[in-house]
Parts: structure tokens; C-alpha cells; sequence
């Protein structure tokens, strides 16, 4: 079952100052790490429960990957998936 992925206001204003602190030296880092990010956030639409439980909360339904250094915190619920923010 595909879910459909949606993204927390707090994740998305945190994925924006990931990518503008690391512009301040790289333009190119900054688009390759926000991709990577992205591309791990749209994987787990398919494979939710790839990712571990995040081992401070332990909810089954609470997961986590990784995009180089970046944790992808999400939490999976019926037909959707709720990127989180941490």
C-alpha cells in the first residue's frame, strides 16, 4: 500500500534552514542534501516500516531514516505518512 506523504509545517521550516545554512558555503551541497532528503521522504510511502523505531520515543509507529548526517523522523498513521519534527 502506497501512503501518501505529507510534511509537518515545524519539518518543512526545518528542512529550509538546513538547506540555508548549508548554502552559506556550498549552493551545491545544500541542493544534493535537501535531494537526499527529499528522495528518503518520498521512499517510505512504500516501505514504511523500513525505517527504525526512533529509539528515545520506542512508538512502533514513530520511525526514522537517514539522509547523510539528517534523521528523517516520520509517523505512519491509516492512509498516511506525517514527515515529523524532532
Amino acid at each position: 500500500m502506497d501512503y501518501k506523504v505529507e510534511w509537518s509545517p515545524e519539518a518543512a521550516e526545518d528542512l529550509q534552514a538546513i538547506a540555508e545554512y548549508i548554502e552559506r558555503d556550498s549552493e551545491f551541497y545544500a541542493r544534493a542534501v535537501v535531494t537526499k532528503i527529499l528522495d528518503v521522504s518520498r521512499s517510505v510511502r512504500n516501505l514504511p516500516l523500513a525505517g527504525r523505531v526512533v529509539p528515545e520515543i520506542g512508538d512502533e509507529n514513530i520511525r526514522e531514516r537517514f539522509a547523510y548526517s539528517y534523521r528523517v523522523v516520520y509517523q505512519i498513521e491509516k492512509s498516511q505518512i506525517i514527515i515529523a519534527h524532532r
